[in-house]
C-alpha cells in the first residue's frame, strides 16, 4: 500500500506533492501546526517523541493508518487544520492535551 503523503513539514520548510496544493490553506495550516511543535521542541526531540508515539499507537491498533492518526502531534494538527486563526492563539505544548 502506498502512502498518501500531500505535504510533510520538515523544519523549517513545507514540502508539497503537488504545485495544485500550495493552495490549500487547510492543508497549510495543518502542516505550520506542525512546524511549531517542531520549534517548540527544538526540532529533534519533536521527530524522537513522534516516533516513539507511532510505535506506541501501532502495537495497540496494529494497523499503520489508525496508528498514524493517533499520534498526539497528528491528532492536534488535524482537529484544528480548518482554524485558520489557531496558531493566534495555540498554547505552547498543546499537543500534551492530546496524548
Amino acid at each position: 500500500m502506498k502512502p498518501n503523503i500531500n505535504a510533510m513539514a520538515l523544519f523549517p520548510f513545507i514540502l508539497i506533492r503537488e504545485d495544485a496544493m500550495r493552495n490549500d490553506k487547510v492543508l497549510l495550516n495543518h502542516e505550520r501546526i506542525h512546524l511549531r511543535q517542531q520549534a517548540e521542541l527544538l526540532v529533534l526531540p519533536f521527530y524522537i517523541l513522534y516516533l516513539l508515539n507511532y510505535l506506541l499507537s501501532l502495537a495497540r491498533y496494529r494497523r499503520h493508518y489508525p496508528a498514524y492518526r493517533n499520534i498526539s502531534f497528528e491528532r492536534e494538527a488535524y482537529d484544528k487544520e480548518a482554524d485558520l486563526h489557531y496558531l493566534g492563539r495555540r498554547r505552547w505544548y498543546n499537543w500534551l492535551a492530546y496524548l
